[in-house]
């Protein structure tokens, strides 16, 4: 069964599920709620990096809050996603479900389907200290409008990478500078093949920076218009494949692969998601110490991940403290320590007092990002399976 909220409305299961969305007595009513209450945070699981960091923030929620936290590892969100819908459409009201990692395409199908508690997420306390200034995406979703129904969690921003020794000036600034890269240095370039997310996201980058009007990104886009907009992408790519590794006739399977290439010598550059990976790895020595990372001079492609509350959540207040804990300067500043996960955080530096800016660690470490970029919205995510499925028709032979 898909639902949509008016679906819910005319069957009446919204005013059955959804709680008011203030609590009598402000922020301490909830807290004075949450206390017992157990929340059950449904969470990618494959890292053991961030599984550590989740269960650290049980620890922390339990000794201050009384909250107690179950990290319910996942490998796919859109899991969650399904469980919740078939629980609303069985008119289940205490869910499995009461806090769940989500961005994308996930997230708009929740929203759609009317599946999530809020909104909630600006009246957490700790949403003052949010940057919305300057990173919109805390406010925007792959091109849909949070509407106060995610909290952000994490930051992730396109990050090249590479040995600094190898450039002769500073590294490529725009995909143009990257075919010319490329060109110089035959076979030593490449980029994992879509769909794996990376390959996607380096081929949206390629669309953004080639696409004659940049605003049509942000609406949904029909097949006849999609092929239209992205020939001058497709131009570029039919230009940069001879110069790549294997010519372009194969590509890595992931980003992983590729950054062992890079790690190996075979490649000159890589990219990532997460703008302190790089570092981290330096850190780890599975990096050189001369390692530099970049993003282009006009903007990388970035976007925010979230936690958000189903609307049918048993603990919605628990939940709540635990999404308040999460945006905390303490949570924020020990999520984007290297050591620990190196995620970059959603919050202002400059919103927090002396004290607070004291907990995030000073940049300019091996491998970190020197001159941080603009971070580029999303496409809608209708974009996303039209790039897919063209890539993998032109090249995926």
């Amino acid at each position: 069964m898909h639902l949509t909220r008016r679906t819910l409305l005319a069957s009446g299961l919204s005013a059955v599920l959804a709680p008011p969305l203030a609590w009598a007595g402000g922020w301490a009513a909830v807290e004075a709620e949450a206390r017992g209450q157990t929340v059950y945070f449904n969470a990618w699981a494959g890292s053991e990096a961030i599984n550590a960091y989740i269960a650290w923030a049980g620890g922390e929620l339990q000794s201050r809050r009384g909250v107690t936290l179950v990290h319910v590892k996942i490998a796919d969100t859109a899991e969650a996603v399904r469980r919740v819908r078939d629980e609303v459409a069985a008119g289940k009201k205490d869910g499995s479900a009461d806090l769940v990692w989500i961005n994308g395409e996930n997230f708009h199908a929740m929203k759609a389907d009317g599946l999530l508690f809020g909104p909630f997420a600006e009246a957490l306390p700790n949403f003052k200290f949010v940057d919305v200034e300057d990173k919109p995406t805390t406010r925007m979703d792959f091109a849909e409008p949070v509407e106060g129904l995610e909290s952000p969690w994490g930051m992730a921003q396109l990050t090249f990478f590479g040995d600094g020794r190898m450039f002769s000036a500073y590294p490529p600034q725009s995909v143009g500078q990257i075919l010319q890269f490329a060109s110089e240095n035959a076979g030593r370039v490449t980029y994992p093949a879509p769909p794996d997310f990376h390959g996607t996201t380096f081929i949206k980058q390629v669309l953004i920076e080639t696409i004659a009007d940049t605003a049509v990104l942000a609406r949904p886009v029909a097949r006849e218009a999609f092929v239209a907009a992205a020939k001058p992408a497709w131009a570029y790519l039919d230009l940069l494949h001879p110069h790549l590794w294997r010519g372009g006739k194969q590509f890595p399977q992931s980003q992983a692969q590729m950054t062992q290439m890079f790690a190996d010598g075979e490649l000159l550059m890589a990219f990532t998601f997460n703008p302190n990976e790089p570092a981290n790895l330096v850190a780890a020595g599975q990096l050189p110490a001369t390692t530099v990372a970049w993003q282009h001079k006009n903007g990388t492609i970035g976007n925010t991940h979230f936690v958000a509350i189903p609307i049918n959540a048993r603990a919605k207040a628990a939940a709540q403290v635990a999404a308040n804990f999460l945006l905390s300067p303490q949570a924020q500043a020990r999520k984007a320590d290297l050591k620990i996960w190196g995620d970059p955080t959603v919050l202002a530096l400059s919103k927090l007092s002396p004290e607070d800016r004291k907990l995030f660690a000073a940049t300019g470490v091996p491998g970190s990002v020197a001159y941080p970029a603009p971070a580029l919205p999303e496409p809608h995510a209708s974009w996303v399976p039209l790039i897919e499925a063209a890539w993998l028709e032109r090249y995926g032979a």
